[in-house]
């Protein structure tokens, strides 16, 4: 059966099924322009840090927007946002057309991309090394997140590129696992990860901010950022907590 038949089955049991609004809301990616650049958008992010960025989205009622805890920074140091740039893989035996498929995926990677990558819970290869590294650095992505393994880890820290990872082995992809799809929603943990997101990371992880509100919580987040000034300056200064808390400060 041709792909184009496939896919007309496919639209005519959603039909049948009443599943228009779901397809929508699991497979709508959001093309929203932001107020100002990009550029500008992503360096503002980096101003901040994850905790006050999370504790935005929690007035807009998202309260799961963390990535899981495991996937941690190679350089902790450093705080990087960028637009979603998805990848899906799997563990799988089979090689071919693998490496014209990653090639593919890496001709599409753009400048500014923060890359997400699902392995399906992959325990045993590497999805990110040293040439995936400089081959990124070469497109000016600005980051990667790897819900799975990396080697190569001194090539990675020569080239001073942002990484988020569950784990490190010598072990390579070809012949454990097999890219299958990118840039389409994804899911790590209880996070739904979508093309064009903003994806931040620092210290304490990697959170997605979706694209639709990415601009209300950067200035929400700017806000509290001052905030948290005059409540520190409030604490420095030896004001107690009662005084604190009645000028609208918080602990």
């Amino acid at each position: 059966m041709s792909e184009e038949k496939q896919e007309n089955m496919l639209q005519k049991e959603a039909k049948m099924m009443h599943l228009e609004k779901l397809i929508a809301e699991r497979e709508g990616i959001s093309s929203a322009e932001f107020p100002v650049p990009v550029k500008e958008l992503l360096a503002r992010y980096e101003q901040l840090y994850t905790g006050a960025i999370n504790d935005v989205m929690r007035e807009f009622c998202l309260l799961n927007q963390a990535l899981p805890h495991d996937i941690v920074p190679l350089r902790p140091e450093r705080t990087v946002a960028g637009i979603a740039f998805t990848v899906k893989s799997s563990p799988n035996v089979k090689i071919t057309g693998e490496m014209t498929f990653r090639t593919k995926m890496l001709d599409e990677m753009h400048e500014d991309a923060f890359v997400v990558w699902d392995t399906s819970k992959d325990e045993e290869a590497t999805l990110w090394g040293g040439v995936m590294t400089a081959t990124a650095v070469s497109k000016k992505v600005r980051a990667a997140a790897i819900d799975g393994g990396i080697r190569d880890t001194r090539q990675i820290l020569e080239k001073d590129f942002p990484l988020f990872y569950r784990y490190r082995t010598s072990n390579g992809s070809l012949g454990r696992c097999l890219i299958t799809h990118y840039q389409v929603p994804i899911k790590l943990g209880n996070v739904t990860i979508k093309p064009g997101d903003i994806i931040m990371g620092d210290i304490d992880g990697v959170l997605c901010v979706p694209r639709d509100i990415a601009w209300d919580v950067l200035v929400r987040a700017e806000e509290i950022r001052e905030n948290e000034k005059k409540i520190f300056s409030w604490v420095n200064s030896g004001e107690t907590i009662e005084s604190i808390t009645q000028k609208g400060g918080y602990f």
